[in-house]
């Protein structure tokens, strides 16, 4: 979907942007502060005839919304697109095929369609399985992707932890379900030299925890909970106790720094 270039160079302060064409548009808007929207994403936003956003029940309140509030303009149309919160296969795949039509249907009728996705829209996002919706059952429908800022480089950059150095590997995914596949997880990353960030702490943490002290792991280990989020929580995992984490909480863990350093 064509958009005001960014060779063009900033729109002056003030100056409405050019109409955008039909299309729809995949925006990443970060963890929780406003401030982290890239500028291509405040772009898109700008010159969006719709706002679409996910939430987790009819009548409620999408995060992403949440984060992009300042940026989404009183005359354009915001719609809600239901996304369940359940474990069950069947009732995701008919959410997704639902969006995936309803956004298409708004691009067909000439109108360009922001869809918003909290973090990046290719991280263990819900519009990537929109994408795969689109792809599949409008694959004439334009489409353009813009990055967002993940909770984990958030967290990193907030916790001033480097999340990379030299030849380390990076290792992002879920927090196991299991103590046993942490331990095996760990080992491999101890022995392979990675960086594990596992998302989606939650309650694991009060297994996970006592683990990673077992281990001697919890000083180097940076805790984050909210990330960008105004009662944002960042700390050395040594001093958070092992009661329940909510839900967007996620821990960053290196085992060993490599041997040049400055």
């Amino acid at each position: 979907m064509p958009l005001p270039p960014a060779s063009a160079g900033p729109t002056p302060a003030g100056a409405p942007l050019p109409a955008a064409s039909a299309g729809l548009t995949l925006v990443g808007v970060g963890p929780g502060d406003p401030d982290l929207l890239t500028v291509a994403a405040v772009r898109a936003l700008a010159a969006a005839a719709v706002v679409a956003y996910p939430v987790a029940r009819a009548g409620g309140d999408g995060m992403a919304a949440a984060i992009a509030a300042p940026w989404i303009a009183a005359h354009q149309q915001r719609l809600p697109l239901l996304f369940p919160m359940t474990a069950e296969a069947q009732p995701r795949r008919s959410a997704w095929r639902a969006a995936a039509d309803r956004l298409a249907a708004e691009v067909e009728m000439g109108r360009a369609v922001v869809l918003l996705c909290e973090g990046d829209v290719s991280l263990f996002a819900t519009s990537s399985y929109v994408l795969i919706a689109l792809r599949q059952f409008h694959p004439d429908c334009p489409i353009r992707l813009i990055p967002g800022i993940s909770a984990v480089a958030a967290a990193a950059a907030a916790g001033a932890w480097p999340l990379a150095l030299q030849q380390e590997g990076l290792l992002i995914r879920p927090t196991p379900e299991q103590p046993q596949q942490l331990e095996l997880l760990l080992e491999q990353a101890a022995a392979d030299g990675w960086v594990l960030a596992l998302l989606k702490l939650g309650g694991r943490w009060a297994w996970v925890r006592p683990l990673l002290e077992r281990r001697g792991l919890l000083q180097g280990a940076l805790f984050a909970q909210r990330v960008g989020w105004p009662d944002q929580l960042l700390r050395p995992a040594a001093a958070v106790a092992a009661s329940e984490a909510p839900y967007f909480s996620l821990l960053l863990i290196r085992q060993g720094w490599p041997d040049v350093l400055p």
